[in-house]
This record gives structure tokens, C-alpha cells and sequence, in this order.
């Protein structure tokens, strides 16, 4: 029987990917224009993380997770109201701007400060999870600063799997460079792994599990902490959307080197 861990999750919000987004600038740096309005979704990486935790919690009897969050109170609970249903967890919520104009080291120390304040955490069993991506704080760092802000030195980045061996020990197949994956085995927790896509299929909706999770949900966003973060200090000469471009010319009998030499023709200018 594998070893009981202690899964601490974290992620947030991002608007929902089939919504427009339109940078503005407002009073206080860069912003999406409507974004208070803008539907809203645990963020797609963060997702895997959280689904890759319960399913490892599941392997390990004895196991618990949390799902660490920082974004609007207000996001926060209509969001909860959809993932409590995919997975079993213990919120802690922290009210917060979730905008990606937010400088990652600050978000990082908000999140690590969370984690070392919850109640009975042994950090001799905490596996840290989180997206190797997000959908909108995508500078990459997050994880691995609040890796070591909590004094966390086995990290793994690009995780796609994770297999728990009985003394304790777990094997982490890791995405690197060239599009090969890279199998490393860890002692055990401590760890840091900021989750890719994974394995695992999005769970569907239980109710059951719904109704658990928001008997400690509801009080945990009662009780949110709020903190600040942004980007004090940074300044933006423009913030626009990429422009789309499409140029489409029918050519019959084209070589393979025609082609090509088209294609790093028009990438040249």
C-alpha cells in the first residue's frame, strides 16, 4: 500500500477561452475590458493538476487534497460551484485580482504564505501541484517560487504522469525538449510538479461529491483572506491582441521544395 500524501493544488481563475478578450488600459495598468463580466473556468491546467491529485489521493488511502485559489471572492464561488462536482478537496481561498497582467513572484508569495498557513500540514508528506502553463499567468516561474519559498527542492515541470510506489517513492514522467519525456524517480514528498495535459479524462459531474465539497467551500470563501498582488512597478507601452493574417493562394503541382522555400520566404518578411 502506497503512502498517504498531502496534495496541495493550486490554481485559478481564467476568463472562459470561448469568450473575446480585449485588453484595455485602466487606472491602475493593462486590463480586459469586461472582464468582472466575462464568464469564468478553473483555469485548463490547473484543471489537470486538481484531477491528477484526487486521482492520486485515491491511489493512496489516507490522502487529502486542497485546491489553493486566488481570484475575486465573487469568481470564485461561481466557479466552485461547477469544479466541486469533478473532484473531492478542501478549499482555501484568497480574494484577489486573477488577472494575467499580475507579476508572477508576487502571486507566488500570496500562494506559498496560503500553503503554509493551512492547519496540519505535514510538509514531510506535500506533493505542491499546479499547471506548467496557465491561461493567463503564463510566465512559467510560479510554480517553481512557491517551491522555493516553502523550501522545496525536487521539482519537476512539464509533468504528464505520476506513479506512486509502495515504500513512498514515485516515478514522474516529464516532458523535455524535442518531444521526449524524461522518467525520473523522487525519495518521496517533498515535491513541486506543475502538471501539462496529463492522462486522465475530465471527470464527470457527481453531485454527491459537489455536496461534500461545498459544505467546506461556502465557509472557506466566507473567510478568504484578501491580498494584494499586481505588477507595482511595471509599465506597459501597449497591450493589443495578436492580429490574425491569412494569405491563401491555390497552386497545382507545387514542389514539396517550392513550398518550403515559399514558406521561409514569407516568414523572412
Amino acid at each position: 500500500m502506497s503512502s498517504a500524501f498531502q496534495i496541495v493544488v493550486c490554481g485559478s481563475l481564467v476568463p472562459d477561452p470561448l469568450q473575446t478578450l480585449e485588453p484595455v488600459t485602466g487606472p491602475t495598468g493593462p486590463a480586459l475590458k469586461n472582464e468582472m463580466m466575462l464568464p469564468a473556468v478553473l483555469d485548463p491546467w490547473a484543471s489537470h493538476a486538481l484531477y491528477e491529485a484526487a486521482n492520486l489521493a485515491k491511489k493512496a488511502p489516507g490522502s487529502k487534497v486542497w485546491l489553493v485559489s486566488l481570484g475575486p471572492k465573487a469568481k470564485l464561488q461561481q466557479v466552485m460551484m461547477t469544479v466541486a462536482q469533478k473532484a473531492p478537496f478542501e478549499l482555501v481561498a484568497l480574494d484577489g485580482p486573477a488577472s494575467g497582467f499580475t507579476d508572477a513572484f508576487e502571486t507566488a508569495a500570496a500562494l506559498a504564505d496560503a500553503i503554509s498557513a493551512i492547519p496540519g500540514l505535514d510538509k514531510s508528506k506535500l506533493l505542491v501541484f499546479g499547471g506548467w502553463e496557465s491561461a493567463s499567468r503564463g510566465a512559467g516561474v510560479t510554480m517553481q517560487v512557491i517551491g522555493e519559498r516553502l523550501g522545496i527542492v525536487d521539482q519537476f515541470q512539464g509533468v504528464d504522469e505520476l506513479t506512486p510506489n509502495p515504500d513512498g517513492s514515485f516515478q514522474v514522467l516529464e516532458r523535455i525538449e524535442g518531444g521526449r519525456h524524461q522518467i525520473s524517480r523522487c525519495a518521496g514528498a517533498p515535491a513541486v510538479l506543475g502538471w501539462a495535459t496529463g492522462n486522465l479524462p475530465e471527470p464527470k459531474n457527481n453531485p454527491q461529491v459537489g455536496m461534500v465539497n461545498m459544505r467546506t467551500v461556502m465557509p472557506a470563501l466566507q473567510k478568504a483572506k484578501p491580498v494584494k498582488v499586481g505588477a507595482e512597478g511595471v509599465t506597459y507601452a501597449s497591450v493589443t491582441l495578436p492580429k490574425q493574417q491569412r494569405e491563401t493562394r491555390l497552386v497545382k503541382d507545387a514542389s514539396p521544395d517550392d513550398i518550403a522555400r515559399e514558406i521561409v520566404e514569407w516568414i523572412r518578411q
